[in-house]
Formats: structure tokens, C-alpha cells, sequence
């Protein structure tokens, strides 16, 4: 069951929720909505899982920067986000989209029991200028049923800055 916004704010008072820094404004009826940071990191090669990705960090500007079509962007939240109680989705923004950008099409469901800044997989249809701190996308909170296991921890929920894909040091079985 997803958490209406009332819930979140009610859930984020009572410390169920980790949203830093948490701005009321940001609540929406069923979500919240998350800000892009100011460091992006650019997929330069083409997808191998044998070898690390060739990675280039942009810094953006506060004139903004303009992303590509046919280019992997790789940015992340302003804010920290997790919850112990709940699931998290990070999803796109309708008025986002319109403008030609794709956000967390295939890695939206976050890991429950981390908080972290969410590493966020951008690419664009059209060049799209963006800006940080622009309200990019919104996040969803989920009850689960059964019991929570929050002790297996995957390696990306623990990082906090854009993160390329690390697929290539996985032991092969």
C-alpha cells in the first residue's frame, strides 16, 4: 500500500522516514519530491560487464549544463532519503518527462533499511538544460508485508555520490 503525503510528512515527524533536508512544500498527495544535486557523472564507453565503465564527473553550473541524447547520465538526490518501515520508489516527474527526459526508467525500488542519496540514471530524447537543485522526480513510500530483513545491505545503498555500475566485479557463478 502506498503512503499518502499526509502519512509521509506524519511518517518523516515521527522518524520513520529519513527525508534531509524535508521540505513541507515538497509533499504532493502521494509522494515527495526530490531535488538533482550538482555533480553529474557521465558513461563515456559502451556497456561491458567484464571491465569498470570510462566515466567523466561534470560539475553543473548554476547557468546550467545541457545533456545529450544517446548519453548515460548518472546524478544524484540533494536530499538523503530511506526508511526502515517503508520501501522507497524514486520515480520521474510528469513535467520532467514532457521535456524529453527519462529518470530511473529500470532501477526505481530502493533498498529497505538504507538512507543515502539515491544515485539517479538520466537520459534525454532531445538536449535538455538542467540545473541543480531542480526538482527532478518524486519518491513513493510502500508498506511491505512479511518480515523485513534490513541486515542485507546491497553495495549501492550505501553510496552517496553518482555511482557507475559495478556489475564487472561481480564473481561470475
Amino acid at each position: 500500500m502506498i503512503l499518502t503525503g499526509k502519512e509521509i510528512k506524519k511518517q518523516v515527524k515521527n522518524g520513520n522516514i529519513v527525508i534531509k533536508p524535508f521540505d513541507e512544500e515538497c509533499i504532493k498527495p502521494n509522494s515527495y519530491v526530490y531535488h538533482l544535486g550538482d555533480t553529474l557523472v557521465e558513461v563515456l564507453d559502451v556497456g561491458d560487464k567484464k571491465r569498470k565503465p570510462k566515466t567523466r564527473k561534470i560539475k553543473i553550473p548554476q547557468k546550467g549544463y545541457v545533456l545529450e541524447p544517446r548519453r548515460l547520465y548518472l546524478g544524484t538526490t540533494v536530499e538523503t532519503i530511506g526508511s526502515k518501515e517503508y520501501v522507497t520508489s524514486l520515480i520521474g516527474r510528469n513535467r520532467i518527462a514532457k521535456l524529453g527526459m527519462f529518470l530511473q526508467i529500470t532501477a526505481d525500488l530502493g533498498q529497505l533499511g538504507k538512507e543515502h542519496r539515491w544515485t539517479l540514471e538520466i537520459t534525454v530524447v532531445q538536449n535538455l538544460r538542467i540545473y541543480p537543485n531542480m526538482e527532478i522526480g518524486q519518491v513513493t513510500f510502500w508498506d511491505t508485508k512479511g518480515e523485513k530483513n534490513i541486515e542485507d545491505v546491497e553495495f549501492y545503498a550505501t553510496k552517496n555520490e553518482p555511482f557507475p555500475s559495478q556489475l564487472y566485479n561481480q564473481k561470475a557463478k
